[in-house]
């Protein structure tokens, strides 16, 4: 492993924390390990894709551990199965869990689907500490939120919730996913244990499929033992291009989140644009939490549409550089509609409740040039400003 100072700044993390050296050719990257089998004798522990150990998935725990100041991870093949195993590594029959409901939908899904079953009890609640408190029971084992949330962006005090779930004995875990590790340390505020969706802004390029939990070691180890019984690990091959995308993470948040600042700043004061939601407009509710807590406010954003004048299908339909498509967090500009992506498996009922339209559209801001993003919005908004003239 490459030695690094204790110093050592966030880029420099990024490019050789986690590196393997192969000392017998002296490359620069991490070998790929293709072996599924491996010796077993005078080995303190046997290593297999299934045990979460093996040498390209280590590497890029210890990056990852580094960039969030975590002692241990698990990585796993996607980012359901990461905040899944993580929540069954906590939660059992008779035990009460508390989330926001306004979390990624797909783990909405999870929890509506899957705890009657597993004799799992819940609580959804607003996106607020307070309302976190008052939720717990005396089963309640753990709290699951998400800052900034998918798809409209707001900010709950982390300090707060970390500071409540512990005075009362409760695992706390956040999805930090939007923000990335670049924007947003969680652990540092509090938090047990964090989660991402690797497939966004870590692998970065639309092109992989991961997932990782991180905090103590005394909590991976209780994820790890989970994960061994329910699989979800991920192959050699994936875990190289994790770790190569990862060397590049802070330019590209850093860009992106920049980018997004713009875009917002345009899309506040556009025609046909009835409300921007984007922690970073001094306008939000939660900004000045935000700023608290976030070192940037990230590259995702959504807004809401004028359907009387454009409809949102249409609007997505005349975009020309930025393409309609799912997932979030890589190279390319791309929009969706919740109700149609992320989100399609919540209920209208459950939809509306959060706040979760039709109107609704969801950006996640690349690193193109923010002027050519800007001109694509802006020429797919003239069929409204069309007819205001």
């Amino acid at each position: 492993m490459t030695n690094l100072p204790s110093s050592a700044g966030l880029d420099t993390l990024c490019v050789h924390s986690g590196t393997v050296v192969d000392a017998a050719t002296g490359g620069v990257n991490t070998p790929i390990y293709t072996s599924s089998s491996f010796e077993y004798l005078d080995r303190e522990d046997n290593i297999y894709p299934r045990y979460f150990n093996t040498p390209n998935q280590q590497a890029v725990v210890r990056k990852l551990c580094a960039l969030e100041g975590a002692e241990d991870g698990v990585l796993f093949s996607s980012g359901m199965a990461a905040i899944s195993t993580t929540i069954l590594a906590f939660a059992g029959s008779g035990h009460h869990v508390v989330l926001q409901d306004e979390l990624y939908g797909g783990t909405h899904a999870f929890v509506t689907d899957m705890f009657q079953r597993l004799g799992i009890r819940y609580s959804f609640v607003a996106t607020d500490a307070g309302a976190v408190e008052a939720a717990l029971t005396g089963a309640t084992k753990l709290v699951v939120i998400e800052s900034p949330t998918n798809p409209l962006l707001n900010v709950i005090d982390i300090r707060r919730v970390a500071a409540i779930a512990r005075q009362r004995g409760v695992v706390s875990v956040i999805d930090n996913t939007f923000a990335s590790p670049v924007n947003q340390t969680p652990l540092q505020l509090g938090v047990d244990i964090v989660v991402h969706s690797g497939t966004k802004y870590l692998g970065g390029h639309g092109d992989l499929c991961c997932g990782i939990a991180l905090g103590s070691a005394a909590h991976a180890k209780r994820i790890r033992a989970a994960a061994v019984c329910l699989g979800g690990s991920l192959n050699a091959a994936t875990c190289y291009l994790l770790e190569r995308s990862l060397k590049t993470l802070a330019l590209r948040v850093r860009q992106q989140s920049e980018n997004a600042a713009r875009i917002a700043a345009f899309l506040a004061q556009a025609k046909g644009v009835t409300r921007v939601n984007y922690p970073g407009l001094p306008t939000h509710p939660g900004h000045q939490l935000a700023r608290s807590q976030m070192r940037g406010f990230g590259g995702m954003l959504s807004f809401e549409l004028d359907t009387s004048a454009i409809p949102p299908k249409d609007f997505l339909r005349r975009l020309r550089l930025i393409r309609p498509a799912i997932s979030l967090g890589g190279v390319e500009t791309i929009i969706s509609a919740p109700v149609a992506t992320s989100h399609v498996k919540m209920s209208p009922e459950e939809r509306k409740r959060v706040g979760i339209g039709e109107s609704l559209v969801r950006l996640s801001v690349g690193i193109e040039a923010p002027e050519d993003l800007i001109a694509d919005l802006r020429q797919a908004l003239e069929a409204y400003w069309r007819q205001t003239l």
